[in-house]
């Protein structure tokens, strides 16, 4: 694979296309490599039939296009829930996700902590000790499957950083990280000295844009993300896999543009150093 490929995400779609629709419609773009969101109805394993999977595998493999990476956001799911059922609920999810993946040859699926920032929430260590209790089984589900889970950096969560990142690695062993560009800038991390603090241990990239003072994921070059530091960084780490846009907007919703953001956050990309669309 070249390196500074890039992968667009299906997350505009969530409510007007099905994933499979999304992929077909992102790949009359230009693409051939996708995020796919986990998110019902979009694309839910528990409810997709095994026609349903075939019809992925074969489009994928007639178009010579690969799914690489799933990402499942945080909804009506919490790994590090003060309720172990609500945690045991969430890593059935991640189990499904995972076969899915599996099936379909996607090696990532992505994984966050929990959301944080009540009024009253539980000690932090509690919350690490859940959240790694949840992902180790995760991990080991994923086992022997050809999926690798990684972790994201996600401001309202209790571990949000890179650093953050870097020490759960190293508490569940045999993970790596989803960096999410827009996230760490958004709290006032260098991304570039994030990326290099990460090294080996990045091995997917979200890249969006976000105004200062509301946590957005838009088109590049309206908000505060610089893709120069990061592509240095990249280089500097010596990143060969691939870099996904991520635009989070609702393609019903009326004066919304997702294809015009994609293509513009693309193209500013590909003046950094990305492979152009």
């Amino acid at each position: 694979m070249a390196a500074f490929e890039v992968a667009a995400s299906t997350f505009p779609y969530l409510y007007s296309r099905t994933g499979l629709d999304s992929l077909r419609h992102l790949h009359g773009m230009g693409y051939s490599k996708f995020e796919l969101m986990i998110f019902p109805p979009h694309s839910w394993p528990s409810d997709l039939s095994e026609a349903d999977i075939k019809e992925y595998k074969a489009w994928l493999d007639g178009e010579g296009a690969q799914i690489t990476s799933f990402c499942y956001p945080l909804i009506d799911n919490n790994p590090n829930s003060p309720d172990r059922h609500m945690r045991d609920y969430t890593l059935d999810r991640y189990r499904e996700a995972i076969d899915m993946s599996a099936e379909l040859n996607c090696p990532y699926v992505v994984m966050i902590p929990g959301a944080y920032g009540g009024l009253i929430d539980p000690p932090k260590q509690w919350l690490d000790d859940w959240f790694v209790e949840s992902a180790k089984k995760v991990v080991e589900h994923a086992k022997d499957t050809g999926v690798r889970i990684l972790l994201e950096n996600v401001p309202f969560t209790h571990r949000p950083s890179a650093q953050d990142m870097k020490d759960l690695c190293g508490m569940i062993g045999d993970i790596g990280v989803n960096y999410d560009v827009c996230n760490g800038v958004y709290i006032k991390e260098d991304a570039g000295d994030a990326i290099r603090l990460l090294g080996d241990l990045c091995e997917n990239v979200h890249i969006s844009d976000s105004p200062a003072d509301v946590f957005k994921h838009e088109r590049l070059g309206t908000g505060i993300v610089d893709p120069a530091p990061v592509m240095q960084a990249l280089k500097d780490i010596g990143y060969d896999k691939v870099t996904v846009l991520e635009m989070i907007s609702d393609a019903n919703l009326p004066d919304t543009d997702p294809e015009g953001d994609i293509r513009a956050s693309h193209d500013i990309l590909a003046q950094h150093g990305w492979a152009a669309l």
